[in-house]
């Protein structure tokens, strides 16, 4: 492949993993009060139109699609409501209290767990976590003596943040679980552990 097309498919990463974390943001927030209105499935069927031609990602044309079709006669009726709410609940993995781990088990994380040693040992961070932003759970690997960087056969930890949905596999995040995946299974010694795993172990 030419340099220029690297180049595009680097851009094109990085703007579906921006647009997966906006779209889980803004599902979170219309799930907060546990109902859909109106307002809320019209902007973001607007927000869902504004970026579906800046992405290939298979989850959000689905919600795409879903969304069109409830909206179709331009009234979300209390039926079509509940659909769109537990629509968007399976897209975010449930309903779950922040910090709790993902509850879905189609992610590869490591059963059981591992005990986790910062001290010395490198980690690599994916997802959306309720801990903060990556440079905060980077810091907190560093106050601690661990060393935060990318993923390569050198990393101990993978930590999945706990917003991860059960759509893993089609999202922008889901190539670097797939990669650790195949070096687990080709021997490479790495864990793949959810975020409230990590926590667990930062404070204990």
């Amino acid at each position: 492949m030419s340099e220029t097309g690297l180049h595009r498919l680097f851009d094109r990463a990085r703007m579906d993993d921006r647009l997966v974390n906006e779209l889980i943001g803004l599902a979170h927030g219309i799930l907060a009060d546990g109902a859909v209105n109106q307002a809320e499935a019209e902007y973001l069927f607007k927000w869902i139109v504004a970026n579906a031609e800046q992405t290939d990602d298979p989850v959000l044309r689905l919600l795409y699609g879903r969304v069109e079709t409830v909206l179709a006669d331009g009234v979300l009726n209390p039926e079509e409501a509940a659909d769109l709410l537990e629509t968007l609940t399976r897209f975010c993995a449930g309903d779950f209290e922040i910090g709790e781990t993902q509850k879905s088990t189609s992610l590869p994380l490591c059963d059981p767990a591992p005990a986790v040693s910062v001290g010395g040992s490198t980690f690599c961070f994916t997802g959306t976590f309720a801990f903060g932003s990556r440079k905060d759970c980077e810091k907190a690997i560093i106050d601690l003596g661990g060393i935060p960087g990318s993923l390569t056969r050198t990393t101990r930890y993978l930590v999945i943040g706990a917003y991860a949905t059960e759509s893993w596999a089609h999202s922008s995040f889901g190539r670097k679980i797939e990669k650790a995946v195949d070096m687990r299974t080709g021997g490479v010694p790495i864990s793949i552990i959810g975020e409230d795993h990590w926590v667990g172990h930062l404070r204990s």
